[in-house]
C-alpha cells in the first residue's frame, strides 16, 4: 500500500497515511477539523541503482558489450577550410 502526504492548508498541519489506492482521499484534517485537508505531491521513494533486475531482465540477448573504460578515443582530423573551390 502506498504512502501520501497530506498538509492541512489552514493550520499547516502535515502527516503521512498508509491508505489503499481505492480508499477515499481524506479532506477533513485531523487537527482543525476544516475541509482543508489535501494531498500532497511527492517523490518516488526507489532509487534504481547499480546492478540490478533491469541490467539483468531487460537485457538483450545478444546484445552488445559495454565501451571499455580503458581505450583512448583518436579525435578525428579537424576540416580544412581551402580557398579553392571546383567547378
Amino acid at each position: 500500500m502506498p504512502i501520501y502526504a497530506y498538509k492541512c492548508s489552514s493550520c499547516q498541519y502535515e502527516k503521512d497515511v498508509l491508505q489503499k489506492m481505492s480508499d477515499p482521499v481524506l479532506e477533513v484534517c485531523p487537527e482543525c477539523n476544516q475541509p482543508t485537508f489535501t494531498k500532497q505531491v511527492t517523490a518516488a521513494g526507489f532509487q534504481l541503482k547499480g546492478t540490478g533486475w533491469y541490467v539483468t531482465d531487460f537485457r538483450n540477448q545478444g546484445g552488445s558489450k559495454p565501451a571499455d573504460s580503458g581505450a583512448t578515443s583518436t579525435p578525428a582530423p579537424a576540416a580544412t577550410s581551402g580557398s579553392s573551390s571546383s567547378s
